[in-house]
């Protein structure tokens, strides 16, 4: 009996630990309407539905503008790029996208409760193109577990996009990194508590090597000019992803920039370089791939 209760004990404290751990990232309608409530442009929501899927999308700048298509990580929706979103400089050169990907917030795959197909989010995730209206070539960005999403995308559309950016990307399906509660949230007794949000993204990190693996054939045909920024003191994704990056973008238009005090959230931490990033047309005369070491005051870690 005390070992039933020992165990129902670990059990919960198990639960309200991983549901703690992400409650700070969720925001609900209430948050976003206080958020939005005196801001001079709110985002137009639309819901693109077919037979397979129902995929939301926020978005703001004219949809005659160039896109900039918004790809989030696990866990994660839209909003987790909000800063992105409200810019006012982004907002009048882009016509701003951000996805919640199939499983996330209001977006569902209809016959799949659980989408771990990096191959089956980004032709989901690249539907929200169809409400730009600029024929003009873009700029796609992924972060974390989207950046291998985002760069599935441009290898499917190359002729929408004349750059990626890819964010802390987890891609190397060799240093996948898992913690003390990554197999206990696994467990069918623990999963009924959580988030569903929660159950898909480690669902996810358990599938995320093999669909690397097969991601992993798929670079060479790559043709977007892609930039990769790593943080040093990114506790999410080891930062050698940026030397996997190196290795499979070598020959191609790429350019890579390491911040030696940053942690994972550089959308967040580094608002400015990502900016320019998006808004600055690519360019490298010299060399295929270049090199940019970047510290500042103001990295986290």
């Amino acid at each position: 009996m005390l070992r039933k209760i020992c165990l129902w004990a670990c059990v919960c404290g198990l639960c309200w630990g991983l549901s703690s751990c992400f409650r700070s990232w969720r925001k609900n309608e209430r948050d976003l309407r206080k958020h939005y409530a005196n801001k001079p442009v709110r985002p137009t929501y639309y819901t693109i539905q077919n037979d397979s899927l129902r995929l939301f999308v926020a978005t703001t700048g004219a949809d005659t503008l160039p896109p900039l298509l918004l790809i989030h990580g696990a866990p994660g929706a839209w909003y987790g790029y909000l800063n992105m979103v409200d810019d006012s400089i982004l907002q009048s050169k882009y016509h701003i996208i951000a996805v919640d990907r199939l499983g996330y917030n209001h977006s569902k795959h209809r016959k799949k409760r659980i989408v771990t197909s990096i191959d089956l989010q980004a032709r989901a995730a690249a539907l929200a193109l169809s409400l730009n209206h600029s024929r003009q070539k873009g700029v796609l960005l992924g972060r974390s577990y989207g950046a291998p999403i985002a760069a599935k995308i441009a290898i499917l559309n190359p002729q929408r996009f004349n750059k990626l950016v890819m964010l802390a990307p987890a891609i190397d399906p060799t240093k996948e990194k898992f913690w003390w509660f990554s197999k206990p949230a696994k467990w069918w007794i623990v999963r009924m508590w959580l988030p569903h949000r929660i159950n898909l993204a480690s669902f996810e990190k358990f599938a995320h090597a093999k669909e690397l693996e097969k991601l992993a054939d798929e670079w060479p045909m790559l043709q977007v000019p892609t930039t990769v920024v790593q943080g040093g003191k990114d506790w999410i994704v080891d930062p050698t992803n940026l030397d996997f990056a190196r290795m499979k973008l070598a020959k191609k238009e790429a350019q890579f920039i390491f911040l030696p005090n940053a942690g994972h959230l550089i959308s967040y931490s580094h608002p400015d370089l990502v900016r320019e990033l998006v808004i600055t047309p690519f360019q490298h005369p010299s060399a295929s791939t270049i090199s940019v070491q970047v510290g500042t005051n103001e990295d986290h870690k």
